[in-house]
């Protein structure tokens, strides 16, 4: 478990994580789940659910076969972008011992370059194990100087839903996006009362509901979606994290007196600290069946890889790199390829990389003292970081058999193997070497490529309080919470910037250059 902390913080101090390093780190990863079936069933995709190893969001592209025009007479042109997004997670952690317990809930709202809006809501809980081992710091010793690191590894599933709000439909995108965004946010009031009439009914089950309820049904706007979402969402994770933090000791004069006429040392009396690094490591699988919208009767499986982290103390630098890979088949006919064990039919890929860099302010102090070996610890900060964000996404709409099949083969690692484990949406648009998989010529030769910057704030703050226990044994301090309790709520709003562009289909020589992405910069994301 240090070991893979160790990699994680490592990884991130850099803020840029190489494939093979990212490889390495899911191995590591996979084996912790998976002690004894070790290397096999970690090289050869059978964990975090095979039967979901495609997956992905649809961060940058759009368009499918039932678009019903090809946008600007290019078919290389996605049909809409992502022009912002609003996200807000509230988490609470609750460990007893060694255990940990996850709870909590995050909501999208996305505002899109075809005048439509997503509303997602994703509650999910998890559990796992903590550990933490700490060291005074040479040449302290009289300050009381130390630091700690600490490891926790969860794993975790959830469910939620997805609407769709695309009832306002015009040759306005911009128009249509403001009023689409306004029912968006009507819904989004209205899901939030609701909740709190069934929080009040939860604990005074005797109160009169019906002026609650009426409230919130007030908040409804006068149109489709109803309570059903458009898309039912579940979800899985794994998820590996670490924190080093430095602190220093508060010591009394000890038991000594005028009577006694000696002293007993020192007295430990408690302690202050800050965490430094953090590193995170993050392996989801999402799966999305539509009912209703342009997708409907689709099960789209989504996996994402991420790692990401901080450092500093005062002023935060952080960064991310995600890389997530969305395979969609026809819902009907994968449940029945399932049941027969037959091979199943992909319709479309779609591959997006994600970098993020940027610093801020923030500070995550803890406080305690000690009562003999127990100790209680408070805690809390909060911050503010500004970022940019780099996307590029790589869409294969999987018209025949043939692609098909190539794409089925390469996710279940058959085939001819690409030299890159995820093949680079910006490298598609170069000429294949001549000794290119199977899936790299497809993704040059059909692909829908796409690259996008955002801007991104991020807001969030943290409360803790814990109950622990300690020994300590010369410079090394060994302890552990008996309870403890923490809460944490992030908010980030991302805004698309700079030149949106897609590269056009090969010209001579093979190359695809990249060209003015209009069907993205013909609406302007509305701000919230």
């Amino acid at each position: 478990m240090v070991g893979v902390v160790s990699l994680v913080i490592a990884a991130i101090v850099g803020l840029s994580v190489p494939a093979d390093t990212a490889t390495g780190l899911k191995s590591a990863v996979c084996r912790i789940l998976h002690p004894l079936s070790g290397a096999e069933a970690c090289s050869s995709g059978d964990y975090a659910g095979d039967k979901g190893d495609g997956g992905g969001g649809d961060g940058g592209g759009g368009g499918g076969p039932d678009d019903p025009f090809v946008p600007n007479g290019d078919p290389f042109e996605p049909a809409r972008c992502l022009l912002s997004q609003d996200q807000t997670k509230a988490t609470v952690v609750i460990q007893v011992v060694f255990i940990k317990i996850s709870s909590s809930e995050t909501v999208k709202l996305q505002q899109w370059s075809d005048g439509t809006v997503t509303l997602e809501r994703v509650n999910e809980t998890s559990g796992g194990v903590t550990a933490s081992i700490s060291a005074g710091i040479p040449g302290l010793k009289d300050w009381g100087g130390s630091a700690k690191l600490s490891g926790t590894f969860l794993a975790g599933s959830g469910n939620g839903g997805q609407w769709l709000f695309n009832g306002h439909k015009s040759d306005d995108p911009q128009a249509d996006l403001e009023a689409n965004l306004k029912d968006a946010q009507q819904f989004a009031a209205y899901l939030k009362a609701n909740d709190g009439c069934k929080f009040q009914a939860g604990y005074n089950p005797g109160a009169a509901m019906g002026a609650c309820t009426q409230d919130a049904a007030s908040k409804k706007p006068d149109l489709d979606p109803e309570l059903a979402p458009d898309v039912d969402i579940t979800k899985t994770s794994i998820e590996a994290s670490g924190n080093a933090s430095f602190g220093g000791k508060f010591k009394g004069n000890g038991k000594g007196g005028k009577d006694s006429g000696k002293s007993d040392g020192p007295k430990d009396l408690g302690k202050i600290s800050g965490e430094v690094l953090n590193g995170t490591m993050t392996e989801d699988v999402v799966v999305m069946r539509s009912h209703n919208g342009p997708n409907a009767g689709k099960i789209t499986f989504i996996y994402t890889f991420t790692v990401k982290g901080s450092a500093g103390a005062g002023g935060v630098a952080t960064g991310e790199k995600m890389q997530q890979v969305s395979v969609t088949y026809d819902a009907a006919a994968y449940d029945q390829e399932e049941k027969d064990g037959a091979p199943h039919r992909p319709e479309k890929l779609l591959i997006t990389t994600s970098q993020e860099a940027g610093d801020g302010t923030g500070l995550k102090i803890e406080g305690g003292a000690n009562a003999g070996p127990v100790t209680i610890d408070v805690g809390g900060g909060g911050g503010s970081t500004k970022s940019q964000i780099h996307t590029e996404s790589a869409e294969l709409i999987l018209d025949n058999d043939a692609d098909s099949t190539t794409v089925e083969d390469w996710l279940r690692g058959k085939g001819n193997p690409a030299k890159n484990p995820l093949p680079s949406p910006s490298d598609a648009a170069e000429v294949p070497d001549s000794d290119a998989s199977d899936l790299e010529r497809l993704l040059h030769d059909k692909g829908k490529l796409s690259r996008l910057d955002y801007n991104a704030n991020t807001d969030w703050w943290n409360a803790s309080l814990g109950i622990g226990f300690g020994l300590s044994a010369g410079q090394i301090s060994l302890g552990f919470k008996i309870f403890g309790i923490e809460m944490t709520h992030e908010s980030k709003n991302q805004t698309i910037t700079g030149n949106p562009t897609y590269a056009t289909g090969p010209k001579n020589g093979g190359a695809r250059p990249w060209v003015e992405w209009k069907n993205c910069t013909k609406t302007k994301p509305i701000p919230t």
